[in-house]
């Protein structure tokens, strides 16, 4: 497994890490031996870096990574939680360092650990990205041994910059994927530049780029594919990617043959590691196999001019219209 320094933290992760939202909640039902089957999986396939939340099941996928730590001490593993979406209502002024004090001890007991080696704010309110307060706070956490470093998720790519252009912000975590093109722009050369980390999530715009559903496919009532597609619940970018379903089915038939032989999610894996500037890419696993074929997109060469081309006339042809000026 390739790996590459997560930028301002200087620590070396794996390219290919792993997105544990499934394993909290919001993906349909997983059984805590198959979480656990999936993060040994992760590890034992050279995964080392896993990126959580502290409301992914309410600190169930929290906790399970906390297993695994305890099981593998030795793994070498960086864990990346995030804060900030418990505050209710959740609104510029919940964060406060009374309240991540809060929010970062609970995640320190659910992980079983002193140090939390990476912080993120969680999609706050966009004034956020603009209080020095707010930082500050962060910064005080460092200072106490609370965590070791922090970093945003952002939705938009205006808040990523903004985040950017913090001189201790480690990292920007932000939807990158064939279907979301707009960080390319400005992103991901100001990260770059500024030796910021760019974690890459919904990497497969929620299933879409796997090319494995139609316009048929029925998603669980508790998975987000049913409850989220305009929004009702959080973003609706973080489903499906912003992309509407039946549009994104189609595109993603044009991706499967463009991407013959290789698997459709394979090569939308290994688009997203080309791009310069790009630290690690999260996707998602309900099994071992998903990791297995997930990692073997590390595997691959970079992709051919002419691959590259018909990606992108896909995007302009089908989805462009519907992300580009949105986020």
């Amino acid at each position: 497994m390739q790996t590459r320094q997560l930028g301002r933290t200087g620590r070396q992760v794996s390219v290919i890490g792993l997105g544990c939202w499934q394993l909290g909640a919001d993906w349909g039902e997983v059984g805590e031996s198959e979480a656990m089957s999936v993060l040994h999986a992760a590890v034992d396939e050279g995964v080392t870096f896993l990126d959580t939340a502290d409301v992914y099941g309410d600190g169930r996928s929290e906790t399970l990574i906390g297993t695994l730590l305890a099981e593998r001490p030795d793994a070498g593993l960086m864990v990346a939680t995030k804060m900030g979406r418990r505050a209710d209502p959740h609104v510029p002024e919940a964060f406060t360092l009374e309240a991540f004090r809060a929010w970062t001890d609970r995640s320190r007991r659910n992980l079983g650990v002193e140090r939390l080696d990476l912080v993120q704010l969680h999609c706050p309110p966009t004034p956020v990205f603009s209080d020095d307060r707010v930082f500050d706070a962060l910064d005080t956490l460092v200072d106490e041994g609370a965590l070791a470093a922090y970093g945003v998720s952002v939705e938009t790519c205006e808040e990523a910059m903004t985040a950017i252009a913090r001189p201790n912000v480690a990292t920007v975590q932000i939807i990158l994927n064939a279907f979301r093109r707009k960080p390319l722009e400005e992103v991901l050369p100001a990260a770059e530049a500024a030796g910021v980390g760019i974690i890459a999530r919904v990497p497969l715009a929620s299933g879409l780029l796997s090319g494995k559903y139609d316009e048929s496919t029925v998603f669980a009532p508790e998975d987000h594919r049913t409850y989220n597609r305009a929004g009702e619940s959080f973003d609706v970018g973080e489903t499906f990617a912003g992309v509407p379903f039946e549009v994104g089915v189609r595109a993603a038939r044009r991706v499967t043959a463009l991407a013959h032989p290789h698997p459709a999610a394979q090569v939308a894996l290994r688009w997203i590691l080309d791009q310069p500037g790009v630290s690690t890419v999260i996707p998602g696993a309900r099994n071992e196999s998903q990791v297995r074929g997930n990692v073997a997109a590390a595997a691959l060469d970079p992709l051919e001019p002419e691959l590259l081309e018909g990606l992108r006339a896909v995007y302009d042809d089908e989805i462009r219209e519907h992300v580009h000026d949105r986020w």
